[in-house]
C-alpha cells in the first residue's frame, strides 16, 4: 500500500487531526481529564500515532497546548470559535502546512474524546480514503441490539450496494417489520480528500442537518458522497464525567 500507483495516496500524504476543546457544556476541561494517569487527548493521540505517521492536535486553548507540549505532541493553535471539529481540521491543516512546509492530501478527524480507539480502526479508515474514489469516509459498525436500535444518541447510517451512505439518522431506519434484522451504526471518524474539506466548511447547514443535528447530512444535502467502512470498533466517546467513571469502572482500561 505504501508504493506509489499513478496518482494514489500514500500513508505519508494523510493529516491526523485530534480537534480539541475545553468549554465543552457537559464536561468541561474534558480533554485533560486523566486516564491511567494520562490525559484523555493524550491518550487519543498515542494509539493515533501507532497508525498514522502525521498527527496533530488542535486547540484554541493554552492549557491543552501546554499538556502537547509536556508529552512531545505535535500542536496547533486555532481560534476558538468553531463551531464543529470539522471546521478546526480546516484550519488545523492549512496552519499544520504553513508550519511544516508539507503537503497533505487528505485528512482524518479523530476525536479528542474516544480513548479506546484503536490504531486499526484509523488505518481502516486511512486505507479507505487512500483505495477508493470516496470524497469522504467513515466508520460503520454492524449491530443487532434492538434496544441500541431505538436509542437515539446511536446513529443509523443506510447504504447503497457500494456502501456509500444513503442517510444519517436518529431514528430507527430502516424500519423493519420483522425482528432480528441487523442495521448499521455510525462510528464518528471522518476522513477528507484535503479539496473536499476545504469545500464543505464553506457549506451553510441545511433542513435535515438542522432536524436531526448532525452534520454529515449537510454533505448529503450537498451531493457529496461518504462512502462507509466496517469495523469492529464499538465507539466509545466520553461526553460527561460519568461516561469516564463508567468507561474506567468497565474493566476495559
Amino acid at each position: 500500500m505504501n508504493e506509489k500507483a499513478g496518482n494514489m495516496l500514500q500513508i505519508e500524504d494523510i493529516l491526523g487531526i485530534i480537534p480539541a476543546r475545553m468549554a465543552s457544556t457537559r464536561f468541561p476541561g474534558k480533554p485533560l481529564a486523566l486516564i491511567n494517569g494520562i490525559p484523555m487527548v493524550i491518550r487519543v493521540y498515542q494509539k493515533a500515532s501507532s497508525a498514522l505517521k502525521n498527527i496533530v492536535i488542535a486547540s484554541g486553548d493554552q492549557e491543552i497546548e501546554d499538556i502537547a507540549g509536556q508529552y512531545g505532541a505535535n500542536f496547533v493553535r486555532t481560534s476558538q470559535d468553531h463551531v464543529s471539529g470539522t471546521s478546526r481540521c480546516a484550519e488545523a491543516l492549512r496552519t499544520y502546512e504553513t508550519m511544516t512546509g508539507l503537503n497533505f492530501r487528505a485528512i482524518l478527524n479523530i476525536q479528542g474524546d474516544e480513548p479506546m480507539v484503536t490504531p486499526e480502526a484509523i488505518w481502516v479508515l486511512a486505507t479507505d480514503i487512500i483505495r477508493t474514489q470516496a470524497e469522504i469516509s467513515t466508520l460503520i459498525r454492524t449491530e443487532t441490539d434492538p434496544v441500541a436500535f431505538q436509542n437515539p444518541n446511536r446513529v443509523k447510517v443506510v447504504l447503497d450496494r457500494r456502501q456509500y451512505a444513503l442517510y444519517f439518522s436518529r431514528s430507527p431506519v430502516p424500519y423493519y417489520r420483522n425482528k432480528g434484522n441487523e442495521w448499521f451504526s455510525h462510528v464518528g471518524m471522518y476522513a477528507f480528500k484535503k479539496e473536499i474539506l476545504e469545500q464543505i466548511v464553506k457549506l451553510e447547514p441545511g433542513i435535515l442537518e438542522n432536524a436531526e443535528s448532525l452534520e454529515q447530512l449537510r454533505w448529503l444535502e450537498n451531493e457529496y458522497l461518504i462512502h462507509c467502512c466496517e469495523t469492529n470498533y464499538e465507539g466509545s466517546g466520553v461526553d460527561t464525567p460519568e461516561d469516564l467513571v463508567a468507561l474506567q469502572n468497565s474493566g476495559l482500561i
